[in-house]
This record gives C-alpha cells, structure tokens and sequence, in this order.
C-alpha cells in the first residue's frame, strides 16, 4: 500500500494501521534510539523554524533496525504503519522501515521526460557560475537560536555547480508562529528584542561560512572570481525587523557583519513598510523605510523587496537609484488571498528598475524540476525579459516540498530551461542576471 502526505490525518491513514505500506518523503535528522535508529520525515526538504511541533500530521517518525545512511533527496521507504494514540508522542510511525530496493532518486528522475534530453543539454549548466537569490541553508534559522548545527551547504553546491548563495538570517524569527497553516506575527516584539536577536543570527551565519570553507562576498570583484569550485556565500538578512526604526544599525550591519543583501520586510509589517500576507498598516512603504532604501543604495547594499506589497515595491521603485531585487515568489494571473505569488505589473514594476525577479520551486506550484523551468522561469521571462529572472531557491525555507531541494540538482534545472532557452540565456537567469544588479548595487 502505498501512502502520500495527502493522506496523513484522513481515515486512509487510519485504516492502514499494522500494513505494510509505502511513503516518500525527506530525512530532518537521524539519531539512534537504544537498539534502533531513527529520524523524522516529512513531505518537504528540512522545516521552518516552528514547523514541525505546530504541524504533527506532517510528520512520520521513522524507526529502523539499524542506522540507515541519509543521502541528498527524496527517501522512498517501506515499512509497518503505526497509528498512535500517545498525544505526547508523534501519531504517524514507520516502523523496521527500509529503503524500497531497486528505486533510487536517480531512477526516479531518469524515469522523467526531462531524461530524454539530448546528452550535451544534460551538460549544458553554468561553467560554475549559478547564483542562488535566496536561501536558508545550513540549518542557519536553527543555528540562529542556538539549536542544532549546520547541515551540509558547500559540498552539494560543489556537485550542481553553484558558486554563490544569498544566505539571509532571518530578522522577525522570535515572534513569527505557523498560525492556520500561514506564518504570522505572534505577538509584538519586546524593545530590542529583535536587535539582540540578529547578534547571534549574523555570528551563527559567520561560522556556518568558517565551518564550511565558504568566503564572504563583500565586492563585486570577490563576486566576479567567485566559482562553485570554492563554494562563497553572501550575507542577507530577510526583514529589517533588526534595525528597530535606527538606521545607524544598518552601517554597523554592513561594516561589523558585511552585510550586503537586506530584505526590507518579511512576515511582520514593520517599521518600513507592509506586507502581502497581512493588512495594509503604512500605505506600501514608511519615510523610514525609503531612507533605509537611499542608505543601502549609498553604502552598497542589495535592496530586496520580497514579501513587500505592490504599493511598497512602486514606492521602493521611486526611491531607489540602484536596481531593485524581488529575490523569491513566481508569478499568478489569479492571486489567491495572501498569496506571496506576484502579478505580472509587480513583476514589471521590479524589472523596470533594472532589477530581477527570483523564481522559487514550491512544488504546489511546479510539481518537478521541469514545470519550474517551463512554467516558473519561462512564464516570467515572458512578462519581464530574460534580463529580469533569476534562481531564488528558498532552500530550508520553505513550509511544504521544493521541486529542487538540492544544490545537486541545478544541473536538471539547466537542462530543463535548456529546451526554451539557449545557452547564454540560461546562463543569465542561473546566475549572470544577479551578478549584475549586485555589481550595480555593490561596486
């Protein structure tokens, strides 16, 4: 019997009680309980910061007999379904799991119309040249709290030929709670709670890079040399919630931390501006916040307007003299309500600025790495020019499944926009596209 994460909480899931069944999911960390090994599994690569204990019919405690050797991607497992009815413990259990022999996740892709590709438009990828808009690899949200330790992040870019990642700390994470299936401000922060918040965030980023070998860009020369043969990584931070209404701490961010990407808003309407996912508070954008626009654009600092409204992005637009960056949504021509989708005059509203627009693989939107190519970054290009899209990944960042949870996998993804696009103009929205709006911004 096979299960999808469709069925967990539903009388399906129930009635499969004591079978053997089927489920495909994603590891979130193995350790060995007595005689057993274990882990958790769920239907997307890694978790949110909070995710996992608000969502507990999206977990699957995994039990095998002995350790069992958690690889880059999609597990496939069988094993005996346990329903439990311990409300302390998890309800869904895998137990004497084991990997489904005979199905590798690379049988699975090869499996794909993507596999019929041509050998040389396998090859086709970026001379180790892509750059990732926006990212929370390495376990960093975790890190940021003190809890846990980085995962891998420069040996999988290493394997897909990604050079450099926007590794963006995460400003609002101590008041942001899962709320009715949304991310939401759970309550008002405490004064400087969210300054002494980012002083163990920006640190945490800092030696996930000495850990890994990773530099840090700080110039568009670094960026210029910058390969995936020596993973590098640039610092961002996704919201300004650190600054607290002080735009002195943004030069402080920038010289103490080399912050170079600053992500005006997240999930909390701040103190510069608004957001899509909750009311209008500020009419799009604050004084403060387009004075935060001119001082990033003094001080050489990416502007990322992200999860800001489209009165906030026109706003952003007019006050900015540097090209403006939305580094991770898609596009819609139906927004739903509180959608982080964007319709096709915000796109263009960022694009005429000079900026790009980061495509993100949800995979609600793009089941697998071909539809993001042909519906995520194709369908944009057509709105806004190949000048104006770039890869904005999202990884560990995202509440549900990733059509591309691995680094390892851009070379499917360059194949994949190797059958609408041609080898320069892949090459642009892999990467080129960002490295010119940040020569741009950063000199």
């Amino acid at each position: 019997m096979r299960l999808s994460w469709t069925d967990l909480g539903k009388p399906r899931a129930d009635r499969a009680h004591g079978k053997r069944v089927e489920i495909t999911g994603f590891a979130l960390g193995s350790r060995a309980w007595g005689d057993t090994a274990g882990f958790l599994m769920m239907a997307e690569p890694g978790c949110c910061q909070g995710c996992v204990p608000n969502n507990p019919l999206a977990v699957v405690e995994v039990l095998t007999r002995q350790p069992m050797k958690i690889a880059n991607g999609a597990l496939r497992l069988s094993g005996t379904w346990h329903v439990s009815s311990d409300a302390k413990g998890w309800r869904f259990q895998l137990h004497e799991a084991e990997p489904v022999k005979g199905v590798t996740r690379r049988a699975l892709i090869a499996s794909s119309p993507l596999f019929c590709l041509p050998v040389p438009a396998m090859a086709q990828a970026t001379e180790g040249m892509a750059v990732d808009l926006h990212s929370h690899a390495g376990n960093l949200t975790q890190m940021s709290f003190g809890r846990g330790f980085s995962s891998a992040v420069a040996d999988p870019m290493r394997q897909g030929g990604v050079s450099v990642i926007s590794l963006a700390v995460v400003s609002d994470s101590p008041i942001i709670k899962l709320t009715g299936g949304r991310l939401r401000p759970g309550r008002d922060p405490h004064p400087g709670e969210l300054y002494a918040f980012s002083q163990r965030a920006f640190p945490a980023l800092h030696a996930l890079a000495r850990e890994q070998g990773m530099p840090i860009i700080r110039t568009s020369a670094e960026l210029r040399t910058a390969r995936a043969g020596r993973p590098s990584l640039i610092v961002a931070s996704e919201g300004a919630d650190f600054l607290e209404g002080r735009i002195e701490r943004l030069d402080e961010a920038y010289q103490r931390w080399a912050l170079r990407h600053l992500q005006l808003t997240h999930y909390r309407p701040n103190e510069l501006g608004d957001i899509q996912t909750e009311p209008s508070v500020h009419d799009g954008l604050t004084a403060f916040g387009a004075d935060v626009i001119r001082r990033c654009n003094a001080l050489g600092i990416v502007v990322d307007v992200a999860h800001a409204t489209f009165e906030g992005v026109k706003k952003a637009a007019a006050a900015t003299t540097k090209p403006l960056v939305l580094s991770h949504t898609s596009l819609t021509t139906r927004p739903a309500a509180w959608t982080r989708r964007i319709l096709p005059d915000h796109a263009k509203a960022v694009a005429a600025t000079g900026g790009i627009i980061g495509i993100w693989p949800v995979a609600g939107y793009f089941p697998n790495i071909v539809t993001y190519a042909t519906d995520g970054f194709a369908k944009m290009v057509d709105v806004v020019g190949i000048d104006h899209v770039g890869l904005g990944t999202d990884q560990l960042g995202l509440l549900g499944a990733s059509a591309m949870p691995s680094y390892a996998d851009l070379p499917q993804l360059a194949a994949a926009l190797r059958t609408k696009f041609n080898e320069e103009e892949t090459a642009k929205l892999l990467g080129g596209n960002f490295r010119r709006v940040f020569e741009a911004s950063v000199g």
